[in-house]
């Protein structure tokens, strides 16, 4: 029986300690820079924190410029559109829902 209880604490405190881990994680994937009404905005935790002030590079080596315009590692240029978001690790999302690069601005 005692054997029973110090499992079931192993296991009770593993999972908590794993859910606080994952809360950092899960609010770093949603940081990044997002078009609304035309102007580019900052996100910390998925929510507006201000107008993009500057230059911003992604963990991918993506560029995003002040008014929306991205440079690709390789060098391939595009405009964000309105509503597109790009996570701080170079993700993009229209939406929910992620976005090949290949069909941003077209």
């Amino acid at each position: 029986m005692k054997k029973y209880r110090t499992v079931t604490l192993a296991v009770v405190g593993l999972f908590l300690s794993v859910s606080f881990l994952a809360s950092p994680v899960m609010a770093a994937e949603q940081d990044g820079v997002m078009m609304k009404d035309g102007k580019m905005w900052r996100l910390q935790d998925g929510k507006e924190i201000g107008r993009m002030d500057r230059e911003t590079t992604m963990s991918n080596g993506t560029k995003v410029m002040m008014n929306g315009k991205m440079t690709m590692k390789g060098g391939k240029e595009m405009q964000m559109q309105e509503g597109q978001t790009m996570m701080l690790d170079g993700k993009m999302m229209a939406g929910d829902k992620d976005v090949k690069m290949e069909k941003v601005g077209k």
